[in-house]
């Protein structure tokens, strides 16, 4: 330990904090727009600048160490000068459009700029020029509101490890972009929106589909239906002020009626539908010979990794949809068929805390007979500002209950919004159908958690059945290595490509804070314990579409209609 004094106040801290860390830990607040928690700092954007007794410069607080008998000053005149003016600087190379910014509001540059008090232009000159970049179907990039902070290149490069966009060129023509300053839709990005979270500005952010779905409700031709993905409901009320991991799911039936959707049914209930194709996959594979290990194929970004990156492993990924691809397929045949209506005159809006489906919904092998299985997604951020453009209340709202027969779902298909829960709802049903028998502790603590890679044996039959998770793409390549050498030991392997799953996914509420996803996670695992049925094959709706449409799982019919295909994306991006 060693004693410093920070704003006439003596802190112990450990040997090794930087001064930011330092004076956050006794309630002392310093802004910073390039510092990201845990990553080696860069002190790049030098908001965070300090005074140091004995140094003649302003010291980056989030890249200096304390040391004993260190004299800190966090706001002084010269120090609250200083970062005025870098924050006038920004302002000023900035577009100057935050009354119609989709961050307006939430904008890190615009408190900065509230909190120093800018109120007048001081500094005039040339402005960097860009256009934006629209040719992705997930997300735009708008390099003019770029304040080359570099969270988003760290995060691409150091925690997904993707690498698809970084700097380029140096002092005013500087700027963040992907290889050879192309389009996001032939880089290496998998859309998983994790630049988006950590964007300070709206340099990054969502392709909007509101005006898709408003002018669908608004047509006398089509019969809206809506589908709420399990991580959505656990983070929603965040926008609200409500208590984090607030369940908000009736609020979320109730307000989507009132927006006009015909029905609004529960994603779950097709996460129940995938564990019974995907576990029947596995088994067929680990008693026929099949090719081993398998991967989930629930996460699109994922899917899209493996696509552009090791397409000869490509065997390995179960054939199954998504959860909301096998819903939007489900709603277009069999409900279609039971309630009269024309497949075509359905308009199925995927409500996810993800950016990467929007991609995945315009995939030419998740079509069926010229029409795509679901028409529009919508971020968790998207559907706050729909209800705030409706006027809706939302903290406000009563609660309501799904529609059915879409609407019912167990425990294991909440805990698909978690890192490992996909895994954990699997083998609930997977142990039942191999042995009859149902597995006696339901709850997996070996694969929850936070670690990059998590995994755990399941006996079954007197067979070791390996299982691995995947906690964010990043993790993803030594997995894949061993595969490709013939060393895995693994029969099941679970990938999200965001970190902490789809709770954490790139289209929920903008935040800086673990703590949220950590509750985020705890609502849906509470939500699994109440349920009265926690395992897929015990969902009854599920059951009777079998009975009545599909036959059984892995049957022709299904694999018709809940099954894909994929292909080779890196020949494809080579060409292009």
């Amino acid at each position: 330990m060693v004693e410093l004094t920070i704003n006439n106040i003596k802190v112990q801290a450990e040997e090794g904090m930087t001064i930011l860390e330092a004076a956050k830990s006794v309630g002392i607040h310093i802004p910073t727009l390039c510092h990201m928690k845990d990553l080696t700092p860069t002190g790049a954007c030098r908001i965070c600048v300090v005074e140091v007794d004995g140094m003649n410069g302003l010291t980056p607080s989030c890249a200096y160490p304390v040391y004993n008998g260190m004299v800190v000053e966090t706001n002084s005149p010269r120090v609250r000068r200083s970062r005025k003016t870098i924050v006038e600087l920004l302002v000023e190379n900035h577009p100057q459009d935050c009354l119609i910014c989709v961050r307006n509001k939430n904008c890190e540059l615009q408190d900065l700029s509230e909190q120093y008090g800018l109120r007048e232009h001081k500094y005039v000159g040339e402005k960097k020029v860009h256009a934006i970049d629209i040719s992705s179907a997930s997300m735009e990039r708008d390099p003019a509101k770029c304040i080359l902070c570099g969270r988003c290149t760290r995060v691409c490069n150091e925690i997904q490890k993707v690498g698809a966009i970084d700097f380029t060129n140096r002092g005013f023509s500087s700027n963040v972009t992907t290889p050879f300053n192309k389009g996001l839709n032939v880089s290496d990005c998998i859309l998983c929106g994790q630049c988006i979270l950590v964007c300070p500005t709206a340099a990054l952010r969502e392709k909007g589909h509101l005006k898709d779905v408003q002018n669908a409700l608004n047509s006398k031709d089509k019969y809206v239906v809506v589908q709420i993905a399990p991580a959505v409901r656990a983070s929603i009320g965040e926008e609200y002020g409500m208590p984090l991991g607030t369940d908000a799911t009736g609020k979320l039936v109730t307000g989507l009626r009132r927006l006009g959707f015909k029905r609004v049914f529960d994603t779950n209930f097709a996460a129940d539908l995938t564990i019974m194709e995907e576990g029947t996959e596995l088994i067929g594979r680990i008693g026929n010979g099949g090719t081993l290990p398998m991967f989930t194929s629930c996460c699109p970004g994922w899917v899209k990794y493996i696509e552009q990156n090791r397409p000869e492993l490509l065997a390995h990924v179960s054939s199954c949809k998504s959860p909301h691809e096998m819903e939007g397929a489900i709603l277009k045949t069999y409900y279609a068929k039971k309630m009269g209506l024309d497949p075509k005159d359905i308009y199925v809006v995927s409500i996810m805390p993800c950016t990467v489906k929007k991609y995945e919904s315009d995939r030419p092998e998740l079509s069926e007979e010229h029409k795509q299985d679901v028409d529009a997604v919508l971020t968790t951020r998207e559907l706050v500002r729909f209800f705030r453009a409706a006027g809706i209340d939302f903290d406000d709202l009563p609660e309501d209950q799904f529609d059915n027969p879409l609407g019912e779902s167990t425990g294991a298909a909440i805990i698909f919004g978690t890192s490992g829960g996909v895994m954990e709802a699997a083998l609930r049903t997977a142990y039942f159908k191999m042995t009859g028998n149902e597995l006696e502790n339901l709850e997996l603590a070996d694969i929850r958690g936070d670690q990059g890679v998590k995994e755990t044996t399941i006996k079954i039959n007197g067979m070791d059945i390996n299982v691995a998770v995947v906690n964010g793409i990043g993790n993803v390549d030594p997995i894949l290595d061993e595969i490709a050498e013939g060393k895995s030991k693994y029969h099941f392997i679970e990938v999200m490509a965001c970190p902490s799953g789809c709770i954490n996914g790139g289209g929920q509420p903008i935040h800086h804070k673990p703590e949220k996803v950590k509750k985020r996670i705890q609502a849906l695992y509470d939500i699994d314990t109440k349920m009265k049925n926690r395992k897929s094959h015990e969902n009854e709706s599920v059951q009777k579409l079998y009975k009545e449409f599909l036959g059984e799982p892995n049957s022709h019919m299904a694999h018709e209609i809940l099954h894909t295909s994929y292909v080779n994306r890196k020949e494809i991006l080579s060409n292009k």
